[in-house]
């Protein structure tokens, strides 16, 4: 049941894809929330108050007044389920709100762990794993293609609507330079969705949030790589910190 009261949300983020389909979401539905960018290289995500909101110490988390969400796709069922009354990002059809869902699922259970794997071992591991690598940028690729596949003749996944299941899978595609998949030639129809999504105001509002550093990893490939350096040398030094204990 929708609540009547108003939101009163904190997004707890940095510029990290999940966190950036929790923002997009809430400027499509122009919700008034406030944002604390949460530092990962000091740590912040593992200290007490953090984990007080996310036991699991993850980025995104939000509260709403006194109530705290963490998961991404749990927050984005939890906003539209108290303030998508109309149902336009979450459909009040029951099939379709299933359908909405299994597809918000599989991105979360599917192509994110994949891709973030992929993420982590092509661009930021202090250590060449080339096997691991080469599995999760394949699986991201499966991914994709599975997606491309569905998308033919249609503009968005369920019910051509643009949906929560459309935003979470933005969220993941749109960074996939990442992940080691440098183009999307061979995935046309998943390139046009992109093109589609991308064009929204609140897209662009909501990928700059808490900043611009994600898009500027987009525009700016060097960029990419001054960041990776700077996360293997802050691994490589962490790894060390716990081998002196």
């Amino acid at each position: 049941m929708a609540t009547k009261q108003s939101p009163d949300i904190t997004l707890y983020t940095n510029s990290v894809p999940n966190g950036v389909k929790v923002s997009i979401l809430l400027e499509e539905l122009g919700i008034p929330y406030k944002v604390k960018e949460i530092s990962l290289e000091k740590r912040e995500q593992k200290s007490p108050e953090f984990m007080k909101i996310n036991p699991n110490g993850k980025l995104p988390a939000l509260t709403d007044h006194d109530f705290n969400v963490f998961e991404s796709g749990a927050i984005m069922i939890y906003i539209c389920e108290n303030y998508d009354h109309e149902g336009k990002f979450l459909p009040k059809d029951p099939k379709l709100r299933s359908q909405v869902i299994q597809w918000l699922m599989l991105q979360m259970g599917g192509l994110g762990p994949m891709q973030v794997e992929a993420n982590y071992f092509y661009s930021f591991s202090p250590v060449d794993v080339p096997y691991a690598t080469q599995r999760y940028i394949k699986e991201t690729k499966r991914h994709y293609k599975l997606l491309n596949d569905f998308l033919e003749g249609k503009e968005y996944i369920v019910g051509n609507t643009y949906t929560i299941a459309d935003i979470a899978f933005y969220s993941m595609v749109k960074f996939h330079q990442i992940s080691g998949v440098k183009t999307l030639n061979d995935y046309p129809n998943l390139t046009a969705w992109l093109a589609r999504i991308d064009a929204k105001p609140a897209t662009k509002k909501g990928i700059d949030v808490p900043n611009d550093k994600l898009r500027e990893l987009i525009e700016k490939p060097e960029k990419l790589d001054e960041l990776s350096q700077k996360v293997r040398a802050i691994f490589k030094q962490r790894e060390a910190e716990e081998q002196g204990k």
